[in-house]
């Protein structure tokens, strides 16, 4: 099973949007068989059951994982883009496995964020189908801009889940069915595993409702219960999924060029290896370990000059802050000064943002060809796109940020897809 990267890595890095231009390097989502958004659908031939979403793999990203098998892990590294992997490739173990794995480049979706690309991965919907548009997200049902991943508002402070005294229910709120419900009706036993800091989130409970929750400490903990787990239902058909968020974690706070994410990846990697061998000794080569991330991160230093609190002739043309990303915001506009943001925009950043309108956007495809009804309303009037390492910080505290995700870089929107047959 070979390493396919630079073979089909061309085919992602040419893809085009006809009539949008978000920048001249911009890699985009492809939703047509080589995305985040087509791994469910491939989980579900991989194990026999009927499809869900999107449909799988193109072909020449789906025949090196083989065809059918009776357990399936997914390991979710929140923030390890493609480029980052690579510089591992070389090293124990993933140089002793190339040889029995694949690895295949995948796009990320749009924005390349994990509240968005998670709920793809248990969804099998583009964004703009699933609804969950960012880290940050105006939900004018409730009457808030909210924190999608903690679900309370987004200026609320230990308030975990607070969106439920408004109405919201995290258990209901998508559109679209989910990968564990799927699966559990074809009587495919299904599990997450995560850390016990944020087994329990509101988007834990959204994604992870039809599952078995496992809450793990450390990554021993983590490895010896999921063999634990998979001894005792190897008879039946199973989907395990393991969320490891560390590296994202460091690189925002200190870059993802620092040698911090990568010394803890490295660490990943041994106890990784322990638990493979362990497998590899017991297992009856009836499990595919998947590994995929949901971004890469680029290195985002502080500049002043980013922050919209020293802005206030910009801000003065919104309604609210922005919303979505750092590295895709999205704009709610006053009426009649469209035209007096854009020109800000143009003069304040020659060159390092542009900006669409949200209707072109969705028209576009860029975030999918299936629109929720409420997806429009939650980005606002303008989209903006920022160039290179350009971002907007718009919160009223001092910025802690040196890695950011969620634009079209190479290193935000490529990840690896690592298969290894066990």
């Amino acid at each position: 099973m070979p390493d396919l990267t630079s073979q089909l890595l061309p085919q992602l890095e040419a893809r085009r949007i006809n009539g949008l231009d978000a920048s001249p390097t911009a890699v985009y989502p492809a939703y047509q068989g080589q995305s985040l958004v087509n791994l469910p659908g491939t989980i579900c031939k991989l194990l026999g059951a009927e499809p869900l979403g999107a449909p799988a793999l193109a072909p020449e990203w789906l025949e090196p994982l083989g065809e059918r098998y009776q357990h399936v892990i997914m390991l979710l590294v929140d923030g390890l883009g493609l480029q980052y992997f690579q510089r591992f490739l070389d090293t124990a173990p993933w140089k002793d496995w190339l040889n029995e794995a694949a690895l295949l480049p995948l796009t990320s979706v749009t924005p390349s964020t994990t509240a968005t690309a998670l709920t793809t991965l248990w969804t099998g919907a583009t964004p703009a189908e699933h609804g969950i548009l960012g880290y940050e997200m105006w939900l004018k049902e409730y009457g808030m801009v909210s924190n999608m991943i903690l679900h309370c508002g987004m200026t609320s402070v230990g308030d975990v889940g607070g969106l439920r005294r408004s109405g919201f229910d995290p258990l209901t709120f998508l559109p679209v069915p989910t990968l564990g419900g799927h699966l559990k009706a074809q009587e495919v036993k299904v599990s997450a595993f995560t850390h016990q800091s944020i087994a329990y989130s509101g988007l834990s409970q959204m994604l992870h409702r039809d599952a078995e929750l496992i809450a793990y400490k450390t990554l021993n903990d983590l490895w010896v219960t999921l063999s634990d787990w998979l001894d005792t239902h190897a008879d039946e058909r199973t989907y395990t999924y393991v969320y490891w968020g560390d590296i994202d974690e460091l690189s925002h706070r200190y870059s993802p060029d620092d040698i911090r994410p990568a010394l803890e990846f490295a660490t990943f990697a041994f106890t990784l290896r322990s638990f493979v061998q362990q497998r590899q000794m017991t297992s009856h080569h009836d499990t595919l370990m998947l590994m995929t991330a949901d971004h890469g991160q680029i290195h985002t230093p502080r500049q002043e000059a980013f922050d919209l609190r020293n802005h206030p002739k910009f801000t003065a043309c919104l309604t609210m802050e922005p919303t979505g990303e750092n590295r895709l915001p999205y704009l709610f506009l006053r009426s009649g000064m469209e035209a007096q943001a854009e020109d800000y925009i143009q003069k304040t950043w020659p060159g390092m943002f542009r900006v669409f309108p949200t209707e072109a956007i969705l028209q576009s495809g860029l975030m999918g060809e299936s629109i929720y009804a409420l997806t429009p309303q939650r980005m606002g009037d303008r989209v903006v796109v920022p160039q290179d390492h350009a971002y907007w910080w718009w919160a009223n505290k001092d910025n802690p940020l040196m890695g950011r995700h969620g634009g079209l870089t190479a290193r935000e929107m490529l990840v690896p897809l690592f298969a290894l047959p066990l």
